[in-house]
C-alpha cells in the first residue's frame, strides 16, 4: 500500500529513471545487489523506495527503507532519495555529485537542495529574486534543476505522457508525440540559428544536437511519405512554437538556452528511456525513434556535463534579475511541455 497517487509515483520513478539512472545503479549496489548491472526505480511508498534490479542472477525487486524515516508529503520524496543517495557514495566511497556533498543532518533538517518546496516560490519574483541572490555560491546548473523539478516531475506525471512511460500508450500515441516534437524543434532550431552568432551560446548548441532531419525520418517511416500533410499541432504545441520564435526574434540568449536546456537535456536523460519502452513495446529497433540517437555527441553524460558547464558560465554573466527571468522562462517551458500532454490525451479522448 502507498499513500502517494499514481501521478506522483510516475513522476518520481520516470525522473529517476531517465535522469538519474547512475544514482538507481549505486542505491542497487549498495542496499543489497552488488553484482547489480541495471536498476530501475518501480514506485515509492511512505516506508521505502522500490527498485527492480538485475544481476547475474536475474531480476530482483528491493526495498530500501528511507534514511529520514516514514514520509507523508511529497517534496520528502526527494529529499529521502537525495539522503539514499549520498548514503550508497559513503558505502560504496564513491564521491557524491556537487550538489549532493553535504548530507542533511536529520530527518527535519534537510538544507534547501533537497527540499522541493522551494521550487514553488520560484513562481513570484521577489521570492526568486531572494533565492537566486543568495545561492550564487552554487552552481546556475544546479540551481535551474533544483527551481524546476517539481514542473519536471508535473510533466511526467501528465497521464498521456505517463501512458508512454509505462508502456500503456498506443503507437498512434507515440505517432501523435513524435508529430508534436516536429513543430516544437522546427521552432526551437529555428530559434538556435537566430542566436548562434552570439558568443554567449556557443557552449551550448551543435550540429549534433540537431534535431529536424531524424523527426523527418522517424515521420516518414511512421506515417509514410504523405506525412507532412497528415500530422497537426495541438494548440499548445502552437503556443509553445510561438514562445519560442518570441524569445528568438527578441534576441533574449539566456531564454532560449531555457527552452533548449528543457528539450535537449531532457531528450539526452528521460527520452532515453522513453526511447527503449517504445523500441522494446512497438518493435521500432532503430527507424523511428531515430530522434533519440545522439551516436555523434558521443558519451551523453559527459556531454550533459559540459552542458551544465556552460549554463554555469551563463549563470555567472547574469545579473539577478536576469537570473530570475530566465529561471522563470525554464519553468514556462515545462508548463507548455505539460499542456501539450494534456491537449494530446484530451484529442485522443475526442477521438475514442
Amino acid at each position: 500500500m502507498t499513500i502517494f497517487s499514481d501521478d506522483v509515483i510516475s513522476g518520481v520513478t520516470g525522473h529517476m529513471n531517465g535522469d538519474h539512472t547512475d544514482d538507481n545503479l549505486l542505491i542497487a549496489r549498495a542496499f543489497g545487489y552488488p553484482g547489480a548491472t541495471a536498476s530501475t526505480m518501480v514506485g515509492v511508498t511512505e516506508a521505502a523506495g522500490l527498485w527492480r534490479v538485475t544481476d547475474v542472477d536475474g531480476e530482483h525487486e528491493l526495498s530500501v527503507a528511507w534514511p529520514g524515516g516514514p514520509i507523508a508529503e511529497r517534496p520528502e520524496i526527494r529529499r529521502e532519495v537525495v539522503a539514499l543517495y549520498i548514503a550508497a557514495c559513503a558505502k560504496l566511497g564513491v564521491p557524491a555529485r556537487g550538489e549532493h556533498e553535504e548530507p542533511a543532518t536529520s530527518h527535519h533538517g534537510a538544507g534547501h537542495a533537497a527540499d522541493e518546496t522551494h521550487g514553488d516560490r520560484a513562481a513570484h519574483g521577489e521570492d526568486a529574486a531572494e533565492g537566486a541572490d543568495a545561492a550564487t555560491d552554487r552552481p546556475f546548473s544546479v540551481i535551474i534543476r533544483e527551481s524546476s523539478w517539481s514542473d519536471h516531475s508535473d510533466s511526467e506525471g501528465a497521464t498521456f505522457m505517463e501512458d508512454i512511460m509505462r508502456g500503456k500508450g498506443s503507437l498512434q500515441d507515440y505517432v501523435d508525440l513524435v508529430a508534436q516534437h516536429y513543430f516544437m524543434y522546427e521552432a526551437l532550431e529555428a530559434a538556435a540559428e537566430r542566436v548562434a552568432g552570439d558568443r554567449r551560446f556557443a557552449g551550448f548548441h551543435t550540429p549534433a544536437l540537431v534535431r529536424l532531419p531524424a523527426l523527418e525520418a522517424d515521420l516518414a517511416h511512421l506515417i509514410g511519405a504523405d506525412w507532412r500533410d497528415r500530422i497537426v499541432a495541438v494548440p499548445a504545441t502552437l503556443e509553445y512554437a510561438a514562445r519560442m520564435r518570441e524569445v528568438a526574434a527578441e534576441g533574449w540568449v539566456a531564454g532560449v538556452v531555457a527552452h533548449h536546456y528543457t528539450r535537449y537535456l531532457g531528450d539526452l536523460s528521460g527520452g532515453q528511456y522513453i526511447a527503449k519502452r517504445v523500441a522494446k513495446q512497438h518493435g521500432l529497433p532503430g527507424a523511428g525513434i531515430a530522434f533519440y540517437h545522439f551516436a555523434e555527441l558521443g558519451d551523453l553524460a559527459e556531454f550533459k556535463n559540459r552542458y551544465r558547464a556552460a549554463l554555469d558560465v551563463l549563470g555567472a554573466q547574469l545579473d539577478a534579475d536576469e537570473r530570475v527571468r530566465m529561471l522563470d522562462e525554464v519553468r514556462t517551458a515545462y508548463a507548455f511541455n505539460t499542456a501539450v500532454f494534456r491537449d494530446l490525451g484530451q484529442a485522443k479522448l475526442a477521438a475514442a
